[in-house]
């Protein structure tokens, strides 16, 4: 059986340890990982996407105000935003991770906290790789069913989250400061962002059944475009 395509995002500047992890969280559970950056040419088709973690998303996207010292990437903007337009609709798999969690609700109309420190005062300033964090989930969400828990500890890389909600999205999974930690589509078999990086968790079990999830379910897509074009 061959392995399912899944397109990572990254900018064009990530470190190689960074993408070694993405790489080996998507090809140790049957997956072929593609990466996906602005100065590299574009599949024709994809069977699952990973939307990755990195730099912050522009204000304007979200009808927000411009921060202070915080790295951009436009042009990695502009390139998300054009593969959830392009494979949405196609129903292909998708996980957002950090950075990608909060893209899918921006571009599905939510909007997101800027600044969480600055919002949330007296909010302890963690930013580690290792599960430090307590997360719990909400009952009978996909996110719950793919993860098999309904808590789970995580790293912390990120000070900007999610704040209301794009269009049919839940808020599935919050921290015990109340932050936003996860969400999925009411609409979408497989569209699912968590603000944590489980490409990093590599002997986590819960975290890995979600990306083990992800590359079956990006198999089964490619298996019905399969059987589509053969019919």
């Amino acid at each position: 059986m061959s392995r399912p395509l899944i397109g990572i995002t990254t900018s064009d500047q990530k470190s190689h340890l960074a993408w070694w992890f993405d790489w080996f969280a998507v090809w140790r559970h049957g997956g072929k990982p593609l990466r996906l950056s602005p100065s590299r040419p574009l599949p024709e088709s994809l069977d699952g996407l990973i939307i990755g973690g990195g730099d912050d998303i522009q204000a304007h996207l979200y009808d927000s105000e411009v921060q202070l010292d915080v790295r951009l990437d436009p042009a990695r903007d502009e390139l998300e935003l054009a593969l959830l337009e392009r494979f949405i609709p196609l129903h292909t798999p998708v996980l957002g991770i950090c950075r990608g969690a909060q893209l899918i609700n921006v571009h599905l109309g939510g909007t997101l906290d800027p600044d969480i420190y600055t919002t949330h005062e007296g909010l302890k300033r963690r930013r580690t790789v290792l599960p430090r964090k307590t997360v719990d989930i909400v009952g009978a969400s996909k996110l719950h069913r793919l993860l098999g828990v309904s808590w789970c500890r995580v790293n912390s890389l990120h000070h900007q989250a999610v704040h209301l909600a794009g269009k049919g999205i839940e808020i599935v999974a919050r921290d015990r400061d109340g932050l936003v930690q996860g969400i999925e589509s009411r609409d979408h078999d497989f569209l699912i962002g968590v603000q944590w990086h489980p490409e990093w968790l590599i002997f986590n079990r819960p975290q890995q059944r979600l990306i083990r999830a992800l590359v079956k379910a990006s198999n089964r897509h490619a298996n019905r475009l399969a059987e589509t074009r053969e019919s």
